[in-house]
């Protein structure tokens, strides 16, 4: 195939069609790039430096074949430059993906740690992901550069290349998924989903094919402004609730004249079930809570939800709210329990944020202008008490697979504190994380049992935040709050506010984890980012609004908001926090 953009001044060659040189020229910056990300772990046991010379040069060559190529507005209806940025882009983020899935994060974690035989495990996986990343590329920019594109001999040809590559992977590997989290199968279905959106990024058409990324894939058309209900395809999304029905989730586009890159991603509480008798009688008692399409989101249009520009400086921004419908704090990874209830909650809220992201993708690109980029999507992404345990144990598939660097996280009464008793977050996450499938959804650098646990997956996660100046976790919560000490299964309050108060400064030092702890000690307070109250009140100085919108337009000077209050006296055994806070 002809190299892209060597036509127009080498051996006379004709000039190559910028519909082609452009896939193409995105399919050889990933195979080197991709390739580089491989050396740098082999040569130096590390992620190559951001400043790493074959990155520039890989990214310079397709920059320089694009643009001998194409002209303005002749691919995508994009300025010349901003194609070359959105190819740049797609090139380093989604080969990033593909090495953190393989080292354990963006930074690496497991590699250094992992023993001869394991290493030649994740190199074949990483090897043979790329390979075949490359060939389904190859295939699809043949197949829409022909005159007739066999669209379903393509599909045949890659399902049988991605069958192959799991039998290699499984051939050079015991067990992939007990070093990186991912059998093998799971791994190469992500890499070949990441192909789709590749394709998507880098042709303006791409019918005949049926992609499961990009603006060909969006069958919903909300208003500006409003909210409307999206009742999610389960049979395409492989989503479901509870109680059997389709999953559903709310969303409310930016107002006309508004941006639409800028997005809230809200996650329902609701408690959790833990075991049939429990479920069994809360299914019975609240059967709503197995149900996503009765949910009013006008009931949450305060505090941060709110759509008032003078209660909420996000008031005008994109909403989504994705209800909670399976008790299990959005880990369930699409299994069904013994007893019958569908555990679906991960699967549900990444198939609407991905409904959500190819329409954002197909609405920006439709404004014109330099069109859809995900590394400019500034994002709050949180959740209320079950729904802040899932912002926890989702947030990392944001940035490493729906590759929105620019996200904050904001755990709202979910902190995910463990008591230390026999039946605790810890001890229960080596039971619920294997039996809700929950494995493969967490990150590559905390997957066992005590990753169930806040403060754990905060330390572990602090070496890959802040890559970029949004990416950190703004952990919420009032201090006395007897339904997330509950939830926790913390028996007595003392024991709860002691360990939230040891635990919050054992880690807001950690890169990227800040706190915002309100100190109402009189009475219990759940979710303080959805009371007007406290979303407006002050603690050390600063309302939680103010210091919520600070996290994004100055996210480099956030600091850390605590008060001691009077716990200490209206609560017996309650301690002081053992370092230095607001009086």
């Amino acid at each position: 195939m002809m190299t892209a953009g060597c036509g127009n001044d080498s051996g006379g060659q004709p000039p190559v069609d910028c519909a082609v040189a452009a896939p193409e020229a995105l399919r050889v910056c990933v195979e080197a790039v991709g390739s580089d990300r491989l050396t740098c772990y082999l040569d130096t046991n590390a992620p190559c430096s951001a400043d790493d010379a074959a990155f520039a040069a890989a990214l310079k060559a397709l920059k320089d074949g694009v643009e001998a190529s194409c002209s303005d507005d002749e691919l995508q209806s994009l300025p010349v430059g901003a194609l070359v940025a959105r190819l740049q882009t797609s090139c380093m983020s989604q080969t990033q993906s593909i090495a953190s899935r393989t080292f354990g994060g963006p930074h690496g974690s497991v590699w250094p740690a992992a023993t001869a035989d394991q290493k030649a495990c994740l190199r074949t996986s990483h090897e043979t992901v790329s390979a075949l990343v490359d060939v389904a590329l190859l295939g699809a920019n043949d197949c829409l550069a022909a005159d007739e594109c066999d669209a379903n001999a393509l599909d045949t040809e890659a399902k049988t290349a991605a069958a192959t590559a799991v039998t290699e992977i499984e051939g050079a590997c015991e067990a992939l998924e007990d070093i990186i989290a991912v059998p093998a199968s799971t791994y190469v279905a992500r890499a070949m989903q990441q192909v789709d959106c590749m394709v998507a990024t880098a042709h303006a058409d791409t019918a005949p094919l049926s992609l499961s990324c990009g603006p060909s894939n969006v069958d919903m058309d909300p208003p500006r402004g409003e909210y409307q209900q999206i009742i999610v395809d389960g049979e395409k999304w492989g989503t479901l609730c509870g109680d059997g029905t389709e999953y559903a989730f709310q969303i409310r586009l930016a107002p006309e004249g508004e941006p639409l890159d800028r997005v809230i991603i809200a996650l329902e509480g609701g408690g959790v079930c833990f075991f049939e008798d429990d479920c069994t009688a809360r299914m019975m008692s609240n059967p709503g809570l197995f149900n996503a399409q009765d949910t009013q989101v006008a009931e949450t249009g305060i505090g941060i939800m709110s759509n008032d520009p003078v209660e909420s400086p996000f008031a005008t921004w994109t909403k989504v709210y994705l209800p909670y419908c399976n008790q299990d704090v959005f880990a369930g990874a699409g299994v069904v329990e013994d007893f019958g209830l569908p555990r679906y909650g991960a699967v549900n809220a990444r198939a609407a944020m991905q409904m959500v992201r190819d329409l954002l993708w197909r609405l920006i690109d439709e404004q014109g202008g330099d069109g859809f980029r995900p590394d400019e999507l500034v994002t709050l992404f949180g959740g209320f008490s079950a729904g802040g345990y899932g912002t926890l144990y989702n947030y990392h598939w944001l940035l490493d697979d729906l590759q929105w660097p620019r996200t904050a996280a904001f755990p709202d009464a979910g902190g995910a504190l463990d008591s230390g008793g026999i039946l605790s977050v810890r001890t229960l996450g080596f039971t619920l994380i294997p039996s809700w499938g929950a494995l493969p959804n967490l990150p590559p650098y905390c997957f066992t049992g005590d990753c169930a646990v806040g403060p754990v997956l905060y330390e572990k996660s602090a070496p890959r935040l802040k890559t970029v100046p949004e990416q950190q976790f703004l952990i919420l919560s009032n201090q006395k709050d007897l339904t997330q000490q509950g939830d926790a299964l913390f028996m007595e309050e003392d024991h709860w506010i002691n360990t939230l108060r040891r635990d919050y400064c054992g880690t807001k030092d950690l890169n990227g984890i800040h706190y915002y702890y309100s100190s109402e000690s009189k009475e219990s307070i759940h979710v303080i980012s959805l009371q007007p109250e406290f979303y407006e009140g002050e603690v050390a100085g600063i309302a939680l609004r103010d210091w919520l919108e600070g996290a994004i337009t100055e996210p480099d000077q956030v600091i850390d908001r605590a008060e001691e209050g009077t716990f200490v006296d209206d609560i017996p055994g309650a301690e002081a926090f053992p370092c230095q806070v607001a009086p």
